[in-house]
This record gives structure tokens, C-alpha cells and sequence, in this order.
């Protein structure tokens, strides 16, 4: 099974706050951050400061905040999947 098969649980796909935006980071290699998420991303509301924007990749940043948002794979197709890493993380420098 690959990383994001669905088994359900709490850890890698299916793990919340910091700990899938992490996993989602470095998913592949790094490979997957910068994918689009389908259907044109995903509206939704920074959960840091409240802004409306789209999340258009696996990990993505509030473009009024820059608080770090995303959501995997398997649980792509809805907004209320999408995670939040909390006020004060920063991705790594690439």
C-alpha cells in the first residue's frame, strides 16, 4: 500500500493539525506538496486569521496569514478535511 491508501485511523492521510501538514510535506519525497489539489482546489477558511481563499495544493499557505493549510489525498474531495498546522508554523526553507 502506498502512503496515502485508505486505511483510515489517525496517522499519516488521516492525521490532523501539524502532524498532516507534516506528513503531507514530505509525502513522496516532497513530491506531492505542490500538486493541485483536484477540481480546482478547495474553498475554505484560513483557520488562523478567518480570510476566504482556495487552496489550490496539498500544502498551501493563507495569503493573508501565511499559516500553513493542507489536506491528503484520500481526502481531497471535501473542505472540512483540510488541516492547519497552528498560528506560529513555518515551512521548512526550501
Amino acid at each position: 500500500m502506498g502512503c496515502c491508501s485508505n486505511t483510515g485511523g489517525n496517522t499519516g492521510p488521516f492525521a490532523e493539525g501539524r502532524d498532516l501538514v507534516e506528513f503531507v510535506y514530505q509525502a513522496h519525497g516532497g513530491g506531492l506538496r505542490d500538486q493541485a489539489v483536484p477540481n480546482n482546489g478547495l474553498a475554505t477558511i484560513c483557520q488562523g486569521c478567518s480570510a476566504k481563499f482556495t487552496l489550490t495544493t496539498f500544502v498551501g499557505k493563507c495569503p493573508a496569514c501565511e499559516g500553513v493549510h493542507a489536506v491528503s489525498p484520500p481526502r481531497s474531495g471535501d473542505a472540512a478535511n483540510i488541516q492547519f498546522a497552528g498560528q506560529s508554523y513555518r515551512l521548512p526553507e526550501a
